[in-house]
């Protein structure tokens, strides 16, 4: 992996404007418009139960992986992007495994998504991270385009 560093986004950063910009970027070139948060991001990100952390390259935002803990017994890893150009290069996983840390200092003993399963690269990074199946909800993007529930548990200790 490139030089890149993991940033949690602080509610009170005097950055927030230029972050979420950011952010707001790649969800548009990333997501249909119909999944993109970019519209209600800022308020997304200012409840209390949820959290952000970012990649950021170069000055850039390049990836970002979104995550809240509905309750005291599981989180939910709703959104992880990565920026086209910066792919393949380790970015999502190193995301992807800040976010299940966070959620673990909750703990919380389920970590769950939603991913479509023609997305491959994602589903089989949520695989080698331990992740699990649980099922397939038809419709769950739009008619014509589903979604595998996925989680991860953790061990009773």
């Amino acid at each position: 992996m490139a030089t890149g560093v993991i940033v949690e986004l602080e509610r009170n950063s005097k950055d927030w404007s230029k972050i979420v910009e950011g952010i707001v970027k790649l969800e548009k070139k990333i997501f249909p418009k119909h999944e993109s948060l970019a519209r209600s991001f800022d308020e997304e990100l200012r409840k209390k139960n949820s959290g952000l952390l970012y990649l950021e390259l170069d000055g850039e935002v390049a990836g970002y992986v979104m995550y809240s803990w509905p309750s005291s017994l599981f989180a939910s890893i709703t959104k992880l992007a990565v920026k086209e150009s910066c792919r393949r290069r380790g970015y999502g996983e190193a995301l992807l495994k800040a976010a299940i840390n966070r959620s673990r200092t909750r703990n919380v003993q389920r970590i769950s998504l939603h991913v479509d399963p023609l997305r491959s690269a994602a589903v089989n990074l949520y695989k080698k991270m331990g992740f699990k199946v649980d099922n397939l909800i038809q419709g769950y993007y739009s008619s014509d385009r589903n979604a595998y529930r996925m989680y991860l548990d953790f061990n009773a200790e």
